[in-house]
């Protein structure tokens, strides 16, 4: 049986998807002038996402792990927020910026679900 790894998770499959997503269109929908500031900002603010998912994993511990997504799901937030200034500044459309909102949604539920799955496994009930 192979051995279960980060790239497993829903969670994160998601979230790179998501990644994926922005790093095309930043690509294709940001000018040259945005190269070393919203764009260097909403790439690194997508990547950060795997990247505390994939950390927190690594951890082994629950609560070090739970801190991780939690810094995951603020990243989650502050892609959002670059998202709009694009859609504020004309770059992308308002249907982008709602498709987009809406993968965010997703994945930050899929987060909430991981990190209260880690609550639990953290701290099991007794069993009295």
């Amino acid at each position: 049986m192979a051995s279960l790894s980060f790239t497993d998770l829903n969670v994160y499959k998601e979230c790179r998807f998501l990644r994926k997503e922005i790093s095309l269109l930043v690509k294709s929908h940001f000018p040259n002038t945005e190269k070393y500031k919203l764009t260097d900002q909403i790439i690194r603010s997508s990547r950060s996402i795997t990247a505390n998912l994939s950390e927190g994993y690594g951890r082994y511990y629950y609560k070090e792990n739970i801190q991780f997504c939690r810094i995951s799901r603020g990243s989650l937030s502050e892609t959002l927020e670059h998202l709009i200034t694009a859609f504020d500044e004309g770059y992308i459309s308002q249907d982008q910026l709602y498709s987009f909102k809406l993968q965010i949604e997703n994945c930050g539920k899929l987060l909430n679900g991981y990190i209260n799955y880690l609550k639990k496994v953290a701290n099991p009930p007794d069993e009295s």
